[in-house]
């Protein structure tokens, strides 16, 4: 039950954080907000299940195609809102993205239906076992994803050109622009890079349960909540705080009953935020 509970703990986490890597990067690196990054988890999702069920294409081809489709839905969003950006205006962010989001949402109902899905992938029946706990190449999958990603975003911010660019635009736009830095390029860059890491969650953790229209609201929840209790732009705190999160859940549902797992977990983000306010992996 234990080893059970750590591998399945280990791949929700991971799913965890290739949602949140790009919630780290966009509120850390660019100092902007999206509120549609649950649909979009869920449109990467939902486009890796048409693409398959309705084109016939195997898994390993509807994922790159779900990528795209919503990487060019981040490119509409963040063109949409470019004098917004620059502006720093976070209010009017938080208010069109929210609404993009519910938009989105409405049209994926309209388009899939609101009946639950399978998405079909062959890594999803391979099964494999670690002594008595039981676990799926999908699942593995996801991990090496997870730290794949998070290994390839620490790499360009840290020692890129583009990565000094975007921190530069994210201490000053302003500034930046005076030194011939293309901020609107830059947060178009960050956050299609965000939408992206946001289809990549859903299309491959998906296939390990049912998926749902109404989906995102609460993984976008526990994102942010993983953000929170890493600090904010703090990487590998991010990872960190996916993975225990992740293995949080999994043992809490072990031992009580599942429904209540999100609600413990914002427990301990309320204890986290009265002790330590600048997040459980921020430096001192």
């Amino acid at each position: 039950m234990i080893l059970a509970a750590l591998v399945n703990g280990l791949a929700l986490g991971a799913g965890y954080a290739l949602l949140a890597v790009g919630w780290t990067v966009l509120l850390g690196a660019a100092r902007l907000v999206n509120f549609a990054h649950g649909q979009l988890y869920m449109l990467g999702a939902f486009v890796t299940w048409f693409a398959i069920s309705r084109f016939g294409l195997p898994y390993g081809v509807a994922v790159p195609v779900a990528l795209v489709v919503v990487a060019v839905l981040g490119v509409v969003l963040q063109l949409l809102m470019t004098r917004m950006t620059l502006d720093q205006n976070i209010v009017n962010l938080m208010l069109v993205t929210l609404a993009f989001g519910y938009l989105l949402q409405g049209g994926a109902a309209l388009l899939f239906g609101g009946d639950p899905q399978t998405i079909d992938s062959p890594l999803q029946q391979q099964d494999l076992a670690l002594g008595a706990a039981r676990f799926t190449g999908q699942d593995v999958l996801i991990v090496v994803l997870a730290l794949a990603f998070y290994a390839l975003t620490f790499v360009v911010l840290g020692r890129t050109d583009l990565g000094r660019m975007v921190r530069g635009v994210a201490e000053d736009p302003k500034l930046a622009q005076l030194y011939g830095i293309d901020a609107a390029r830059v947060y178009l860059a960050v956050f299609v890079f965000s939408a992206v890491c946001a289809a990549l969650a859903g299309a491959v953790v998906g296939p390990r349960s049912p998926i749902l229209t109404s989906m995102g609201f609460e993984e976008v929840i526990v994102t942010f909540l993983v953000v929170v209790l890493a600090g904010v732009g703090n990487l590998v705190g991010g990872l960190v705080v996916a993975i225990g999160l992740g293995l949080f859940t999994a043992f809490f549902g072990t031992f009580f009953p599942p429904a209540y797992s999100t609600a413990a977990a914002f427990v301990v983000l309320l204890v986290v935020l009265v002790v330590r306010p600048q997040g459980l992996a921020a430096r001192r």
